[in-house]
């Protein structure tokens, strides 16, 4: 049974496929081309063998107007490697005239008038003499009307030709066994860099993604391949390493509350008498509140990356999300807060909205010097949400590495501030769900701005305008 499934073609290598495919197609090919050629060669030698006979019978017929049949010229009734037989017949059917070898009987009954000339076609002559194309030509001579018979040798054609396809017989299979041969090496050679990409894949573990494949420099498509196969292992190892990074970090924050849940416990089970409302305001519910926050963040993101965000459908209204986000702000000692606040619906899922906005707030808050803005507009089609702090700002090089997960970029933004560094990276998961943008800017004035573009509920949306 596995001898039959290696002999099935699908079961064949690539290069074994390539050479047997190619020497069918050689094999098919120089058997129409052989076949033509001999037809054409043939056709060719005939009609040429006709046209000499035509030409002899002229000739005949010419010398005939003041020749008897008894004083031709004897180098017209002649035979050559073309003209095979000639006769001069007369009405009664009477060969005059013929040449050397000719049989005694006509080689047609048929007679011809002057000056009609005649193709009767393929005619075998008796005995062992041959067939030929003969043409019949009808002339005036001195003793009467006659009919120039002439034969155009058929033999010296068919020899031609069989001659022509035993070359050909014997030359078609070695030039398909070097097709074949060649085609072996080439394909061989072409699939040595694929097999050679095969072999390092196949080497590289999740401990040696840093590892790539060679690139031949041919710059074909195997070269592509080559690229295309290490930009997806600089994918994965990014995405390995990101994984790693993420789970590292996750396992730092969550140690710090753990631990210092546990110090309390441990102090408390050995000093029942400590276990006071003091403990569980300033170390146990903070902590565990801290763990509980970080842990819906962490289930949050993961739900981001199995695409399972912005599934809710609700009308939101921003200018109502904005303003208490406002009111809760203004609670901030020495925080002043300036809001622009317009109506502007959206379609999306309300707590995620909520929380991206309290994420993008809290940041402000934490980094500003004295100043949160907050400013909720529509513009055209979007609703267009900025917050703005007066702090430090962030630099154009790293606004892009503040989205990611567990990024702090300084001091000002350490854990002692708040936060765990999944804020950000939450905030452009949820506007990424509801097919926003997020974006950072220099607030004018010192600080950094973060500006979210979502799309706006065109068909219930309202404007405060009357007479838009």
């Amino acid at each position: 049974m596995r001898f039959a499934a290696l002999c099935h073609p699908s079961q064949w290598q690539v290069r074994t496929r390539s050479t047997v495919a190619a020497a069918l197609v050689v094999t098919v090919g120089m058997s129409l081309a052989c076949g033509a050629t001999l037809l054409v060669l043939f056709h060719t030698l005939r009609g040429s063998t006709q046209a000499a006979a035509a030409v002899r019978a002229n000739q005949l017929a010419e010398q005939l107007r003041n020749d008897s049949p008894a004083d031709l010229d004897p180098g017209l009734l002649a035979t050559d490697g073309q003209v095979g037989v000639i006769q001069i017949v007369d009405r009664r059917g009477a060969v005059m005239a013929a040449s050397a070898g000719a049989p005694a009987t006509p080689l047609v009954s048929r007679s011809v008038t002057p000056p009609e000339s005649v193709s009767l076609g393929r005619v075998q002559l008796p005995g062992s003499a041959g067939d030929n194309w003969v043409t019949a030509r009808g002339a005036d001579s001195p003793s009467g009307p006659v009919t120039v018979l002439v034969g155009g040798a058929r033999e010296p054609v068919e020899t031609i030709v069989g001659t022509v396809a035993l070359l050909l017989g014997v030359g078609g299979p070695p030039v398909v066994i070097l097709v074949a041969w060649a085609t072996y090496l080439l394909v061989g050679g072409a699939l040595k860099p694929v097999e050679r990409i095969r072999s390092r894949v196949a080497s590289i573990s999740t401990k040696q993604l840093d590892e790539r494949v060679p690139v031949p420099p041919t710059g074909d498509e195997i070269a592509r391949l080559a690229e295309t196969m290490n930009e997806m292992l600089a994918r994965l190892e990014s995405g390995h390493l990101a994984q790693r990074r993420f789970v590292s970090d996750a396992s730092h924050e969550l140690r710090s509350p753990l631990a210092a849940i546990s110090t309390a416990l441990e102090l408390a089970h050995a000093r029942p008498e400590m276990l006071d409302l003091a403990l569980l305001d300033d170390s146990l519910i903070p902590e565990a509140t801290r763990m509980r926050e970080l842990i819906e963040d962490l289930l949050l993101l993961a739900r981001a990356d199995e695409q399972q965000l912005g599934g809710r459908a609700d009308d939101v209204d921003l200018d109502d999300v904005l303003g208490a986000e406002k009111s809760r702000l203004q609670g901030h000692p020495g925080l002043t807060v300036q809001a622009s606040i317009s109506p502007v619906r959206v379609t999306g899922d309300k707590r995620q909205l909520v929380r991206m906005v309290r994420n993008l707030a809290d940041n402000a808050a934490r980094h500003a010097h004295g100043v949160v803005e907050l400013q909720c507009r529509r513009e055209g089609d979007n609703a267009v949400i900025t917050i703005a702090d007066d702090g430090l700002g962030i630099a154009p090089d790293q606004r892009e590495r503040v989205f990611d997960r567990f990024v702090r970029l300084d001091a000002s933004r350490a854990r002692d501030a708040g936060g765990s560094g999944l804020g950000l990276a939450i905030v452009t998961e949820i506007v990424a769900a509801h097919r926003g943008t997020v974006t950072i800017s220099d607030r004018i004035g010192g600080g950094a701005c973060f500006t979210v573009t979502l799309p706006a509920d065109v068909d219930s949306y309202v404007s405060a305008d009357p007479s838009r």
